[in-house]
């Protein structure tokens, strides 16, 4: 399995879960997707993180999820 892309470190944003790397909260990212913006203009304006990265954020979201229903 990949390392989790999302990470939780009380040295960073006082422990918000941030994209590994990077001090961007994982919350921008769904605020972003649920005001009806698309993937790359969160993108453009948090280049530290990549597609690849949003994307596996995502994926691990929603397994996180389905594992408690």
């Amino acid at each position: 399995m990949a390392e989790a892309v999302i990470i939780r470190d009380p040295e960073i944003m006082n422990g918000m879960p941030c994209f590994r790397g990077t001090r961007v909260p994982f919350k921008n990212l769904i605020d972003y997707l649920e005001g009806g913006h698309p993937l790359g203009e969160f993108l453009r304006q948090f280049p530290s993180v990549s597609k690849d990265m949003a994307i596996q954020a995502l994926e691990e979201a929603k397994e996180s999820l389905l594992a408690k229903v």
